[in-house]
C-alpha cells in the first residue's frame, strides 16, 4: 500500500520493480537479470533477498491481501475506538482504503489477474482465504448500513464494487483518467451509488 513514508528497503524496491516488470511483460517474460538491473544489482544478487521469482510473486500476492485485510481491520477497530460512528462513515473509510490500493498498486491487480493461477496450491489458497477475510468484513459494514440488504446480496454488490475499483488498471491511455484526486472522487461517488442502489431494492 502506500501510506508508507520511509525509504523502502532493498527487499521492497525488488518487489516493486518486480511487480511493474511482470505486469507490463508477464511472469514469463521477465528474467532475474532484468530485475536486478532495475534495483542497480545483479540478477545473481537477488538470491540474497528470495529464492526466485516464484518466491516474489508469491510475497507479492500474499502481501497485498494481507495488507488490504489489515487496514481494514484498522479502519473498523479505529471506528470502535471512536465509538459512534456512522456506518456511512466507516465504509467510507473502507472505500477510501482500497481506492488507495487501486490508484497505487495497478500492477498488482493486474498481476493477481493474470497470475494467481501460478502460485503454489498453499499460496494460492492462502490468498483466496485473506481475500474472503476481507470481503466478509465490508459484507458486515454493508449490512449495517443496509439491514433490510440480504448477505448473498451484499456479498455481491461488495464483489461489484471491487471490480469497479480494481479496473484502473485498463484505464492507462494518456487522458483517461482525472488527476488522482478526481480519479479518487469519482470511484467513491460510484462506490457510494452502487451499494445504495442495491440497498434500494
Amino acid at each position: 500500500m502506500a501510506t508508507r513514508t520511509d525509504a523502502p528497503t532493498r527487499r521492497e524496491q525488488i518487489l516493486k520493480e518486480a511487480a511493474r516488470l511482470f505486469a507490463e511483460r508477464g511472469f514469463h517474460g521477465v528474467g532475474v537479470d532484468e530485475i536486478g538491473a532495475a534495483v542497480g544489482i545483479s540478477g545473481p544478487g537477488l538470491y540474497r533477498h528470495f529464492a526466485g521469482k516464484d518466491a516474489m510473486l508469491a510475497e507479492l500476492l500474499v502481501g497485498i491481501s494481507e495488507s488490504l485485510l489489515t487496514g481494514a481491520k484498522r479502519r473498523l477497530a479505529e471506528a470502535d475506538r471512536a465509538g459512534g460512528v456512522a456506518p456511512e462513515a466507516v465504509l467510507d473509510s473502507l472505500i477510501e482504503g482500497h481506492i488507495d490500493f487501486a490508484l497505487d498498486d495497478r500492477p498488482l491487480i493486474t498481476l493477481h489477474d493474470r497470475e494467481l493461477d501460478r502460485l503454489r496450491d498453499a499460496d494460492r489458497k492462502l490468498v483466496r482465504q485473506l481475500q474472503r477475510q476481507y470481503v466478509e468484513l465490508w459484507v458486515g459494514v454493508v449490512r449495517r448500513l443496509y439491514p433490510d440488504l440480504a448477505e448473498p446480496t451484499a456479498r455481491s454488490a461488495v464483489h461489484s464494487v471491487f471490480g469497479l475499483l480494481n479496473s484502473t488498471p485498463h484505464l492507462t491511455r494518456p487522458g483517461s483518467l482525472p488527476d488522482r484526486a478526481g480519479t479518487a472522487e469519482l470511484l467513491h461517488r460510484m462506490a457510494r451509488g452502487a451499494f445504495a442502489a442495491a440497498g434500494s431494492r
